[in-house]
């Protein structure tokens, strides 16, 4: 049972690592450059404190999911990456947050506050975000079922009750 325990977790912490990296590669790609009224103007993810996070915490679950492969079942250290795995899904859950909540305000503007939306300029970069921000929901989405698998190891270490 137990190499059935960790190669479940292998497959799990795989398939949250190509999700969290393809989220954060294909949000790291989206550039583009158009023309608005003879003004020459550039958008790229870069220019968004939300979406530099949003790399930035897909990045390192990506690397984290790899390097927590090497954690042996059972031991201290699979409590600690549960621990972390807890902290990394918050962190992650926040990016994908702010990410959306300024790919919102570049689809529909903010009536409100004044600002307009500026998609309608922009169609391959919105369309660009929007495909890493699905990519971070999927990958959140594994991530979680994640934690869920590793919590399940770890409690059925310390209680073998069924």
């Amino acid at each position: 049972m137990a190499k059935v325990h960790r190669l479940m977790n292998a497959v799990l912490r795989l398939a949250a690592a190509a999700a969290a990296a393809t989220a954060a590669v294909v949000m790291v790609t989206s550039r583009e450059t158009t023309s608005f009224f003879g003004i020459q103007m550039e958008a790229k993810y870069s220019y968004t404190p939300s979406f530099i996070f949003f790399v930035v915490a897909y990045a390192v679950a990506a690397a984290y999911s790899l390097l927590v492969l090497a954690v042996p079942a059972g031991s201290a250290l699979s409590r600690l990456a549960l621990t972390t795995d807890v902290v990394l899904g918050m962190v992650l859950a926040g990016a994908v947050a702010s990410a959306g909540a300024i790919s919102d305000i570049a689809k529909n503007g903010n009536s409100h506050a004044g600002w307009l939306p500026v998609c309608g300029q922009i169609h391959a970069y919105c369309n660009h975000v929007m495909a890493a921000l699905i990519a971070g929901f999927v990958g959140l989405a594994v991530h979680f079922v994640v934690v869920m698998y590793s919590l399940h190891i770890v409690t059925d270490v310390i209680c073998p009750c069924h």
